[in-house]
């Protein structure tokens, strides 16, 4: 029997199957299954402690599960590491802002952008960015520590956004 090829378009951008992770004695995650396909949005639930930053952490190959399969953007994140599945167009903006606070909105995403030959020029990214927020366009010589917190978590996104990866992971986006 032959399984039928799928092509990277195809094939889904997360495919975990029975994934296991510990911490030493302490079960975080046990027996997860998700898939997510290309143009998906999907959000995982749950209360403190239930493992969704782990769940991220694994995709990213930050964590390394006890059982499971987990693949990303094509590569397997049990055995890939953060600069290759990052390379292959996964990007992992963790909890928290990670805004640069004494740099301007403008630097901030210098710094955040992907300079490589194939990619757009900095400023038709840029230019992307300000159109889905507009707002940080008017704020762009502010430095980051000056803006509300509103203000820097869409600069937050906005870093994460300016590569135009094929997989976002959001962890805690709202805080």
């Amino acid at each position: 029997m032959t399984a039928a090829l799928q092509s990277p378009a195809d094939s889904p951008l997360v495919a975990v199957s029975d994934l296991w992770v510990a911490y030493g004695r302490i079960e975080a995650l046990r027996g997860i299954n998700l898939t997510v396909g290309r143009g998906e949005v999907v959000a995982v639930v749950g209360a403190n402690g239930a493992g969704k930053t782990t769940l991220l952490r694994t995709l990213c190959g930050l964590v390394r599960p006890r059982e499971g399969q987990a693949h990303v953007c094509g590569q397997d994140a049990r055995l890939a590491s953060p600069h290759k599945l990052a390379a292959g167009g996964l990007l992992h903006v963790p909890e928290g802002r990670g805004t640069l606070q004494t740099l301007s909105v403008r630097d901030n995403l210098r710094i955040a952008y992907d300079i490589r030959p194939s990619r757009p020029s900095f400023e038709a990214a840029l230019a992307a960015v300000y159109q889905r927020f507009p707002h940080l366009e008017t704020k762009q010589a502010q430095l980051a520590g000056n803006l509300s917190g509103g203000e820097q978590q869409m600069l937050a996104l906005s870093r994460a956004v300016i590569n135009r990866p094929d997989l976002l992971l959001l962890d805690e986006p709202s805080l």
